[in-house]
């Protein structure tokens, strides 16, 4: 009996995904474990595996589709069997094989009979019905050339050109980043507090560190700094009204090809430095990897926004929904600045508040970004974080 393929549920908050890609195509033999599709929400690309054996008799949900949780997105069972169950619409296109055909060179009967129906409802030739069908092409869009307006496979393959040369639409995931941070930007009153950090000594003890083998970035430093700064000013950790029970859940920012994820250390304050690490470098690398979950990218009371490693003096950051304030962190550059009462070539990096307005004052603003440049200047503290 055939046994339902269906969209999983990736995350608590998740209630629909798209798939972006189908990696089987109906008639594939299938292994349990083979990957099917990969399904993308809101924040994520995710591979989804079978946990049946047989054959892909059937996809109903085409790539670019997005569905509620758990909805049955295809069947896989024994060749041949019959299934009592819509048709599925055309999907995107056929992976074409080296030679330009499809995989085996030839449609499955559903293609067939399909390219037949939409040859028998308007003037198309049987060899430009299948092709429409395949490359998901509207028949009835199409103008024909042939013989008393007839739609031949020249006229398909000009749409097909012309659809190439159109620009890829924006990913699910860049749509609702823009979605996402265009409302946090309208309707939270943001504010900017800016101040300087010298980097100098810290530095020093980084390279020193490095030299024992303790290769720590400074992004970690500046992670652990905020987690303590957060601690000290809880009006700063969280959103207006909603309780984050004292724990520091730190969003990082990671860029990646579509647009930013952010992705969630979890109870900030009570790591160590070196946890700290581990724990931001493991996450990274599943975010540039596409292996995040929506669970681990959920959650957080605030967020560090750090463009260090671009070179750039200084920079906002919009507001992560659901939190009240994002810390943007500038890369580090020699400056002149007065130290020890005389003019001295520093390491000065910009770190840059902004704050919702509605729940964080200018006051407490200060207080926190002054308390974040304090614990990074102070070489003590992170001696004794390192074991030095």
């Amino acid at each position: 009996m055939a046994q339902p393929v269906t969209m999983p549920k990736f995350g608590q908050m998740v209630e629909e995904s798209s798939i972006s890609k189908w990696l089987k195509r109906e008639g594939d033999a299938v292994r349990k474990g083979d990957i099917l599709f990969e399904a993308e929400t809101d924040k994520a690309t995710m591979e989804v595996e079978s946990f049946a054996e047989g054959t892909l008799l059937r996809i109903l949900v085409p790539e670019g589709q997005t569905v509620p949780v758990l909805s049955v997105v295809g069947y896989i069972g024994e060749p041949g069997e019959q299934l009592a169950v819509p048709e599925a619409p055309p999907r995107e296109a056929a992976t074409p094989g080296a030679d330009g055909s499809t995989k085996a060179g030839e449609e499955s009967g559903a293609q067939a009979a399909g390219a037949a129906r939409s040859a028998s409802r308007r003037n198309i030739s049987p060899r430009a019905a299948r092709l429409a069908q395949e490359l998901g092409l509207d028949v009835s869009l199409l103008t024909g050339t042939g013989p008393e307006g007839r739609v031949v496979e020249a006229d398909v393959e000009r749409a097909r050109a012309a659809r190439a040369e159109r620009p890829e639409p924006p990913s699910r995931m860049r749509r609702i980043i823009a979605e996402r941070l265009t409302e946090s930007y309208r309707t939270a009153p943001h504010f900017f507090t800016t101040q300087s950090v010298d980097m100098t000594e810290l530095e020093a003890l980084r390279a020193e560190l490095k030299g024992a083998g303790l290769k720590y970035s400074l992004n970690d430093f500046i992670l652990k700094a905020v987690a303590l700064a957060l601690i000290e000013h809880p009006p700063v950790n969280g959103a207006a009204g909603k309780s984050s029970a004292g724990h520091v859940h730190l969003g990082m920012a990671v860029a990646l090809e579509d647009g930013l994820v952010a992705p969630v250390i979890r109870e900030a304050e009570r790591l160590t430095l070196d946890q700290v690490h581990s724990a931001a470098e493991e996450l990274a690398a599943k975010a540039r990897a596409g292996k995040l979950t929506p669970d681990e990218m959920s959650g957080s009371t605030f967020t560090v926004s750090n463009l260090g490693m671009l070179d750039v003096e200084n920079f906002t950051a919009i507001i992560n929904p659901g939190e009240s304030a994002i810390l943007a962190i500038s890369s580090v550059r020699q400056q002149p600045a007065v130290f020890g009462g005389q003019i001295a070539i520093r390491r000065l990096m910009k770190i840059t508040l902004s704050a919702d307005h509605r729940s964080i004052d200018g006051a407490v603003a200060a207080g926190f970004i002054n308390s974040v440049r304090a614990k990074l200047q102070d070489g003590e503290l992170w001696r004794s974080a390192a074991g030095r």
